[in-house]
C-alpha cells in the first residue's frame, strides 16, 4: 500500500466520520446544557413532591445520572453503534465493574439506607465518628454525604463511612443541651460562681426557659472545682449559645474576682551534698 492509497483512505474516513463526530460533539455539549437547565427546574419539583429536602436531593442526583447515561447512549448511536448490543455489553461491563468496585456500590447502598432510616436530614448539625467530624448536613448524594463546617469548609464523606461510624444528631430533637464546664479555684466563692453562671444563662437570648438551666459541682479536680451546666436552646443556636456563655461567664468571673486556676507543678531541688 503506497502513500496515495493511505492518504485516500484517511480522506475517505474523515469525510465519512467528521460530520458524525461534529454532530456528536454538538449533541453532547447541547445535551449537557439541557440536562443542567432541566435539573434546575426538576429539583424543586422533586423536593416539593417528596416533602423531604434530603430525599429530594438524593433522587435528583440519581435522576441526573440517568439522564447523562441516556445522552451518552444517544451520542454513541450517532457513530452507528448498535445501542441494543451496546446496552447488553454495557450491562455486562457494569457487572464486572460492580464486582471490582464493590466498595463504591456499598456507598450507594449506604446512601439508600440513609434515605430509609433517616438518621439525619439536610440542615441537621451532626457529629460523625465519635467527634472526629462535626458539621451541618449540606447534601446526601448517591455516593457521599457533604457537611458544611462552622469555618465554611465542605467535608465530603463516603456514605459507607457515615453508616459505618457512630452518628450523633445534635439537631435531632429540635432542641439541644449545650454541655459546659467551668473550673474555679478551691478558694473561690462557689455559690457566687454558680449564681454567675446561672445569671449569664438567664440573660442569653438563645437559652430556653424550659428545661430550666441548673449548675452543679461535676468534679473535684487536682487544682479546680468543676462546675457544670447544660442550658438548652434550639438546634440552630447551638454554637451561638456556646460562644455567648463562654465569653460572658469569663467576663463575669473576672469582674467578681472568681479565679480560673491552671495546673501547677512543684519542683523540689535535692542537694546531694
Amino acid at each position: 500500500m503506497n502513500i496515495e492509497e493511505i492518504t485516500a483512505q484517511i480522506t475517505d474516513m474523515v469525510i465519512e466520520y467528521a460530520p458524525k463526530f461534529a454532530l456528536a460533539i454538538i449533541t453532547l455539549v447541547v445535551g449537557m446544557w439541557v440536562i443542567k437547565r432541566l435539573m434546575k427546574w426538576v429539583e424543586p419539583k422533586i423536593n416539593k413532591s417528596t416533602k423531604d429536602e434530603t430525599l429530594g436531593i438524593f433522587l435528583s442526583s440519581i435522576f441526573g445520572t440517568l439522564l447523562k447515561v441516556m445522552l451518552l447512549l444517544s451520542v454513541a448511536s450517532m457513530f452507528g453503534i448498535d445501542t441494543t448490543s451496546f446496552i447488553a455489553i454495557f450491562g455486562a461491563l457494569m457487572v464486572g465493574i460492580g464486582m471490582a468496585l464493590n466498595e463504591s456500590i456499598g456507598h450507594i447502598v449506604s446512601g439508600v439506607m440513609l434515605m430509609i432510616f433517616k438518621p439525619f436530614k439536610v440542615g441537621d448539625l451532626v457529629i460523625i465518628g465519635g467527634g472526629q467530624t462535626t458539621g451541618t448536613v449540606d447534601a446526601i448524594n448517591a455516593f457521599n454525604t457533604i457537611l458544611a463546617t462552622l469555618d465554611n469548609k465542605r467535608i465530603i464523606i463516603a456514605n459507607g463511612n457515615v453508616t459505618g461510624n457512630d452518628i450523633t444528631n445534635i439537631s435531632g430533637q429540635g432542641i439541644v443541651g449545650v454541655e459546659l464546664t467551668y473550673g474555679i479555684a478551691y478558694s473561690a466563692d462557689m455559690e457566687k460562681a454558680k449564681n454567675i453562671i446561672k445569671s449569664v444563662g438567664d440573660e442569653c437570648p438563645y437559652v430556653l426557659n424550659d428545661p430550666i438551666q441548673g449548675v452543679v459541682v461535676a468534679n473535684l479536680g487536682d487544682s479546680s472545682v468543676d462546675l457544670a451546666t447544660r442550658p438548652f436552646c434550639k438546634s440552630e443556636h447551638y454554637w451561638d449559645t456556646m460562644f455567648y456563655m463562654q465569653e460572658n461567664v469569663k467576663k463575669q468571673f473576672d469582674e467578681n474576682g472568681i479565679n480560673i486556676p491552671f495546673p501547677n507543678m512543684e519542683v523540689h531541688m535535692i542537694n546531694k551534698n
